[in-house]
């Protein structure tokens, strides 16, 4: 069994510029770790808010050992609760989303409001109170059409990432889009793995034939540095800004989110195989097509595409130490419909191609890294800095939770 001051050995041993220790994307308990310290501890992103499209609209998801159920409730506020019945305890929510009136309870049928208030039990007695028995609530917070659940009793001050949503997401109009699909796969890997992956291009060109028709493979667009750097970037993000579509790198002081905007490939402007838009109905308020792709990622779980057309959301959710679910939904115009503003294969073959290349490219890696031979390889500072970046944001948060306050996993007490 690994214990905290093991893990503060292990992170205080790892190499600058080098990949984790083994025990990082093997071991139960640290996988334990990372459930306890960063996922129950940080804000998680859950869904785009057009995924709960109306009143009684509900989805669930399961973060560790919590299942969770997300629901919008009459006066059309998101909120979340524990998916635990104030009875005993069983699921109240078994299906993965839809739309209700009521929740209700399978096992005995206790039965809640959307907002979680108990509001009908049977042979409970005179003395019962329904009111100390609601559903047990979870921090709950819509930031410019993204969803966001914190499982820890404080949850982190949210309001420099609010800001700075408002600036790069609010031209795309989130709130306002509809779903036009979503898909969800697994991968047998850690969810580290699944993140790191994401977090270069470095083996995009050998991996990704249909990304790169319209996507940069340039480290200097899309590693950790500001995309001034690239002479194309600099060029896209003077032309976005002039127009009032704000497009500067911009990251977090503590490394957890970052949004920076970039142009697509030649006269690209949608990830499609021809590099024409995908949706006929261009979203929000951005002002041409060749907008390019404003990246916006928040760790431990989303990164995410907003393009003039549509807009791209990627979740991952940790299944076990080599098991992680990634979920992507493809957000369009609310009065685009299928079959006359967009063809629903060819707005979504170029990343339901990239994530199953990426799925083999982590399940491969997590493999090698199980491997008794593996140990931690140098990243490369050209390609790589986005890796190492995120690997940094991982062993500093940890170090930080393991040897900080111990109470901010505590779960919410139930109203």
């Amino acid at each position: 069994m690994i214990s905290d001051s093991d893990l503060l050995y292990l992170l205080m041993s790892r190499k600058p510029w080098h990949s984790l220790p083994q025990p990082f994307y093997t071991d139960p308990d640290v996988y334990r770790a990372d459930l306890r310290h960063i996922w129950q501890a940080d804000w998680v992103f859950a869904a785009p808010s057009a995924d709960l499209p109306k009143p009684g609209s509900f989805q669930t998801l399961q973060l560790g050992d919590a299942p969770v159920i997300l629901v919008r409730g009459r006066d059309r506020v998101i909120r979340a609760f524990h998916n635990s019945c104030r009875h005993r305890g069983s699921r109240v929510c078994t299906a993965e989303r839809g739309s209700s009136a009521r929740l209700v309870c399978p096992y005995h049928q206790w039965t809640y409001d959307l907002d979680g208030q108990l509001i009908w039990t049977r042979d409970m007695g005179p003395d019962f109170d329904a009111s100390a028995h609601g559903l047990g609530p979870i921090h709950c917070g819509e930031i410019s059409g993204m969803v966001f659940i914190c499982l820890a009793a404080t949850a982190p001050d949210t309001a420099a990432l609010e800001a700075q949503a408002a600036r790069y997401l609010g031209p795309h109009d989130v709130t306002g889009l509809k779903v036009a699909h979503r898909s969800s796969i697994v991968e047998k890997a850690n969810w580290k793995l699944v993140l790191e992956n994401n977090r270069e291009c470095y083996h995009c060109s050998g991996s990704h034939p249909s990304l790169c028709i319209t996507f940069p493979d340039d480290p200097n667009l899309v590693g950790a540095d500001d995309s001034d750097t690239s002479n194309a970037g600099r060029a896209h993000v003077a032309r976005c800004e002039a127009a009032g579509l704000p497009a500067k790198y911009v990251i977090d002081p503590m490394e957890r989110w970052r949004f920076v905007r970039i142009p697509f490939l030649a006269n690209a402007v949608s990830y499609t195989m021809d590099g024409k838009a995908a949706v006929a109905r261009r979203i929000g308020r951005i002002p041409f097509d060749d907008a390019g792709s404003c990246l916006f990622f928040h760790y431990p779980n989303l990164w995410s595409h907003f393009l003039s057309d549509h807009v791209l959301t990627f979740r991952v959710l940790p299944l076990g130490p080599q098991q992680t679910e990634v979920t992507t939904t493809w957000l369009v115009h609310p009065e685009a419909e299928e079959g006359r503003d967009y063809d629903l294969e060819r707005l979504t073959e170029v990343w339901i191609a990239t994530n199953d290349e990426d799925r083999r490219i982590v399940e491969d890696n997590q493999r090698g890294v199980n491997s008794p031979a593996y140990c931690p390889g140098p990243y490369s500072r050209v390609q790589e800095g986005g890796v190492n970046q995120f690997v940094d944001w991982y062993c500093r948060t940890l170090q930080n939770r393991l040897i900080g306050p111990a109470d901010r996993t505590r779960p919410l007490a139930a109203e």
